[in-house]
């Protein structure tokens, strides 16, 4: 595409939460040229999000310095279309197309929520636990409105708390683990002082285990919400319900550029670097492990990238302090089966696209069932509906196709058309 505009760095880093700043941070000391780039308007990620009226802690303000830093450039609100070849990204911002070519590469880009369908998930006034931290960081108002969280893990505490301290009038707190689970995690946490600590902090007497979210009411929008407690039903009104159930690590981008994965996410050795040669991964990406994790990883990546491999070693005591903390979570808080079978017939499966439960019992995987019902087609691109369906199904998440994200079209034809074909 004649007029691209284009950018070269040594080290792009992808991703402006804990681990992309601890990774730039500790890079910046070698003086290579850095480019930093994150979809957001706003740097942070989803913890560290700025927004009206937030009061970042003094980490958040220590790391985010290093924007200012002269070798390190930062583009928010920008995309990833595609790789355009090796060592080649293609980016797209509100403005422009853009072509960044670098020496090495760190993918720091997080994890998404899992939601799983229920009938009522998609009335107004029904998010996700962490999108509501979001919504209410941004601005949203939700002072004086009656709320239920929903679903499982350490996020709904968390998703509560800022509610609460927003104003807004905690009713439940509903947790699907068993109540051994949940006395066993917090009993576990004696070994994670800080974590013990913010626990009985955030923890509310309408903390309930054993619950969970049966079916969201209302007609144009949400009024109440069924509760499964103890094998009873109670309904509770309501006006807002925020509901999720963990975290899945974003991988996408990397299975795009040719990086294995381990189960869920990004596999890297000990120096965070993936099966590719001078890409390195950090953060929820590799998988799910909280701040501490991910500012741990970032560091060591970005010492790794510029050649600092002994000052890189002396973190790996921390990093595995922090992995068994994400070990201690994920064995505490395992779905239960009947979480994943509270879909009707009718229940949208695929929000994007309107295509209901109805339309994909039967099909035999995610091609089949885009092929016949354009499921994961919209603007998601299957990010959400691929995630609830390997989880009501079984199906392998589906595989990574350019563009990566909806792009213009002025954008797109920089792709190279043999690179388009191989990727359509």
């Amino acid at each position: 595409m004649t007029g691209l505009n284009r950018l070269s760095c040594d080290i792009a880093i992808v991703g402006a939460g804990p681990a992309g700043l601890a990774a730039a941070r500790a890079a910046s000391t070698s003086q290579r040229s850095i480019v930093v780039i994150d979809d957001n308007p706003r740097l942070g990620g989803q913890i560290w999000r700025d927004g009206p009226g937030v009061v970042l802690p003094a980490s958040a303000q220590s790391y985010r310095k290093v924007l200012s830093q002269p070798n390190v450039r930062y583009l928010a609100g920008t995309r990833i279309v595609a790789a355009l070849a090796p060592g080649a990204l293609l980016l797209e911002d509100a403005q422009s197309g853009c072509r960044l070519d670098y020496g090495q590469l760190i993918l720091c880009c997080g994890a998404r929520e899992l939601l799983l369908p229920f009938p009522g998930w998609t009335l107004p006034g029904v998010t996700g636990a962490g999108a509501l931290q979001a919504l209410i960081k941004g601005g949203a108002p939700v002072a004086g409105e009656r709320l239920v969280v929903a679903g499982s893990g350490p996020l709904l505490l968390a998703s509560a708390g800022t509610a609460r301290a927003a104003g807004a009038v905690l009713t439940g707190v509903y947790e699907q683990a068993a109540r051994q689970q949940v006395i066993s995690f917090g009993t576990g946490l004696l070994r994670w002082p800080d974590k013990l600590t913010q626990a009985f902090r955030l923890l509310s007497t309408h903390y309930r285990w054993a619950s969970y979210v049966v079916e969201a009411l209302g007609d144009n929008r949400l009024e109440a919400v069924r509760i499964r407690q103890g094998g009873r039903d109670k309904v509770v009104p309501c006006t807002r319900l925020a509901c999720g159930f963990g975290l899945v690590p974003n991988t996408e981008l990397a299975s795009h550029l040719g990086c294995q994965l381990e189960g869920d996410a990004v596999a890297v050795d000990r120096y965070q670097q993936t099966s590719q040669t001078g890409l390195y991964a950090a953060g929820e990406c590799t998988g799910v492990g909280g701040s501490e994790l991910a500012l741990i990883e970032g560091e060591i990546a970005g010492l790794a990238a510029i050649g600092k491999v002994e000052q890189a070693k002396t973190l790996f005591p921390r990093r595995e302090h922090w992995q068994r903390f994400a070990r201690h979570v994920q064995a505490h808080f395992r779905l239960r089966p009947e979480v994943r079978q509270l879909a009707r017939a009718d229940t949208l499966i695929c929000r994007c696209e309107d295509v209901a439960l109805s339309a994909l019992v039967g099909e035999q995987g995610w091609d089949a069932a885009k092929l016949q019902s354009r499921c994961g087609m919209g603007a998601c691109q299957g990010r959400v509906c691929g995630t609830a369906a390997r989880e009501l199904f079984g199906w392998a998440l589906p595989e990574p196709r350019i563009p990566l994200v909806p792009a213009r079209v002025e954008t797109l034809m920089a792709i190279p058309r043999a690179h388009s074909r191989h990727h359509s």
